[in-house]
């Protein structure tokens, strides 16, 4: 399995944006699908994005589609998630889940996950 370690999270306020970084460590990280979740508190966790090993497929939750912007860097083992336009409703803990298989926006399919990062937007 991939290490990850999120990190970028924050409070913003309404309108602003936010910038989400995910560092890969332990296998290729160049093989794997990555993918941004989100939990918000008594909510399950929910699909935010998704990215293929080669960058060249990309898929988002239709509540961030044209507002968030997924990325990664193999070079540096790093995936990236642009936010732009947070609404409160965006206020969750973010978590980064690499698998070296899946693709899809269930969690159950992702075999590695990150100790998540919070998200607070303020209005």
């Amino acid at each position: 399995q991939v290490q990850l370690v999120e990190s970028g999270g924050g409070l913003v306020q309404a309108g602003g944006s936010l910038r989400l970084s995910c560092a890969a460590s332990g296998r290729t990280f160049s093989i794997y699908t990555m993918a941004w979740f989100r939990q918000a508190p008594g909510k399950e966790r929910e699909f935010v994005a998704a990215m293929s090993w080669s960058g060249g497929r990309t898929y988002y939750a239709d509540s961030v589609k044209g507002r968030f912007t997924i990325s990664r860097d193999n070079a540096k083992n790093t995936m990236y998630l642009r936010m732009n336009s947070l609404k409160p409703e965006d206020t969750a803990v973010y978590y980064c889940a690499a698998d070296p298989t899946a693709w899809g926006n269930r969690p159950q399919i992702f075999g590695s996950w990150g100790q998540g990062t919070q998200v607070t937007v303020s209005s």
